[in-house]
């Protein structure tokens, strides 16, 4: 799992490096951001843009992109059932 900062930066080169070494890796878009830029021309990138351009070019390819409800969902559906007595 990995949460943090930049989604477009630190995010992106950790998560690509973790898949090319085989792991298999979750990013919690929630739990991920990253900052508005300014292009070469000037143009501005909206911090959400940016944030979201960098998880659609992560997920599929190098990992899965899933909100913290679904992490918690998928992490509760795995736990042992609890014991009685």
């Amino acid at each position: 799992m990995v949460i943090g900062l930049t989604t477009d930066h630190c995010i992106s080169s950790s998560v690509r490096m973790a898949a090319n070494l085989g792991f298999e890796v979750t990013v919690v878009e929630d739990a991920t951001a990253t900052f508005e830029r300014i292009g070469p021309n000037g143009a501005h990138h909206p911090a959400q843009a940016m944030h979201e351009l960098a998880l659609a070019s992560l997920h599929g390819e190098f990992a899965r992109v899933l909100s913290t409800r679904e992490v918690l969902e998928e992490l509760k559906a795995r736990a042992p059932a609890p014991r009685s007595g």
